[in-house]
């Protein structure tokens, strides 16, 4: 680069970020580090000596926050950042097909970078998710809310009780990645499998590996959950999350704070950062990050929403440099006109992403045309169908807990082969809970890409059936 830095107006510029924005290296690393700081410094969520565990998911994004947290508390740093870290790593191999052998050399190689940094670190496979808790889909009780006067109380306090002794003594925990079974991998996949299309697959996924984050950083004792999701990222799961029907969500889904778990509030002190620059600050100050594949890795643009959302802004922003800025500047003047997920009864939170129901709309919505021309639609299809009346007769005419395909007098031989007659298989569908009413407008739409809605989770179908209870 033959220009001089912007800032310091004498060392060369070593690299430039938008038109007209050269920095040299030393330049650079101080606008990088106050960014992220000032990010913190400005919004006053975490208070000083609370426990914050750090979402690290291998990626360029995760692995420079960890760095800038590390960077935050060490010695020599010019403001000191004021709080416990820990570090969780979802290890997702599993549900994208990797065999156990991939798994432990990617967590063997991740291992090395979360130990360098001294924290505790916690690595948990994606298969835990499928022996959670029905108190991870319940919002539980936020803290009250704390005066604008508190924070600097809080900050006084740590100061007088010397905090540099109160950050130190938080020794090195490592919790590995444990045994997993074949039989829960195999569950794993067949329930991101039951997905028909890619988009419903991965927004499944995403779901499920939030309540896992959530769900560690309660029984680990943390109260904030810091994710790395970066100005980029956001820019394109705004438009991502307007095409899925999650349009009453985007304040939740892409601001910097999140609290539609209650007791646990997501953080992104990356959102300011643009992609390219979190790139040339890991390569020039040596930022390791691994290559963990995902569901999305090798396949083509138009593979799914999410996909084709992401190529269609990225290859905008090659042209257009401000389209990023311009997208996530507008996610910050947008609201929701629904009731708050902060305030919302858990009854009228969705059961899936925990975020207010978005479905109790007036008869003259969009929502309600669509429900309406979808019901049209079946009912047309079934008529169409349904020609022969006499198989409905002998399904009538067969005896409580007979077989009802032979008329109650044979068994169907599927005991033998599946575990039940038919007609149990019957009745344990008509047991399922009705989960489409307890979710948002867009949740519902990846429940019925699924092709069984008895694939999810056990304590998703048991909060479910106590909701229908009450």
């Amino acid at each position: 680069v033959s220009r001089k830095c912007v800032k310091c107006k004498e060392a060369p510029a070593a690299v430039v970020i938008r038109a007209g924005d050269a920095y040299c290296r030393v330049c650079f690393k101080e606008y990088f580090i106050h960014k992220f700081r000032a990010m913190l410094g400005k919004n006053r969520i975490i208070f000083p000596g609370e426990k914050v565990l750090l979402a690290v998911s291998g990626g360029a994004s995760s692995c420079s926050m960890l760095s800038q947290v590390q960077e935050g508390l060490s010695q020599n740093a010019h403001k000191k950042l004021r709080f416990l870290p820990g570090i969780v790593y979802i290890d997702e191999g599993g549900a994208v097909g990797q065999s156990v052998e991939e798994r432990q050399r990617t967590v063997a190689e991740l291992q090395a970078v979360l130990r360098a940094t001294g924290f505790p670190f916690h690595i948990v496979p994606l298969e835990q998710v499928l022996d959670l808790p029905s108190s991870v889909v319940v919002a539980a009780p936020s803290p009250s809310e704390r005066p604008a006067s508190a924070y600097k109380a809080a900050v006084d306090r740590f100061l007088q009780v010397d905090g540099s002794s109160c950050l130190t003594p938080q020794e090195q925990e490592e919790t590995s990645l444990p045994d997993v079974q074949e039989s829960h991998t195999r569950s794993l996949q067949q329930l991101i499998g039951s997905a028909k299309t890619l988009t419903a697959r991965e927004d499944l996924l995403n779901t499920l590996r939030q309540h896992l984050l959530v769900h560690t950083a309660r029984t680990e004792g943390y109260s904030k959950l810091m994710l790395g999701d970066n100005c980029t990222r956001l820019a394109v799961k705004l438009l991502t999350s307007i095409s899925l029907g999650r349009g009453a969500q985007l304040a939740q889904d892409t601001g910097f704070s999140d609290s539609r778990y209650g007791d646990i509030i997501l953080v992104r002190p990356m959102r300011d950062y643009a992609a390219k620059e979190i790139a040339y600050y890991n390569h020039m100050f040596n930022v390791r990050s691994v290559f963990i594949p995902s569901l999305d890795t090798k396949t083509t643009d138009k593979a799914s929403i999410q996909r084709l959302t992401e190529s269609f802004v990225t290859k905008l922003q090659a042209d257009f440099p401000s389209t990023v800025s311009t997208i996530y500047r507008t996610s910050e003047k947008l609201q929701t006109a629904c009731k708050s997920s902060t305030t919302a009864d858990h009854c009228d939170r969705c059961l899936l992403c925990m975020c207010a129901l978005d479905t109790a709309v007036e008869s003259a919505s969009a929502f309600k045309a669509t429900l309406i021309s979808e019901q049209l639609s079946q009912t047309k299809s079934a008529g169409a169908t349904s020609t022969d009346p006499a198989p409905v007769e002998s399904e009538s005419t067969a005896a409580p807990g007979q077989c009802r395909s032979s008329g109650g007098e044979e068994d169907c031989g599927t005991a033998a082969h599946a575990g039940g007659c038919c007609s149990s298989a019957q009745q344990e569908a008509a047991e399922t809970p009705d989960v489409k009413s307890l979710l948002c407008y867009s949740c519902q739409l990846t429940i019925k890409d699924m092709s069984s809605v008895e694939r999810l989770p056990r304590y998703i179908l048991s909060e479910a059936q106590r909701r229908r209870r009450r």
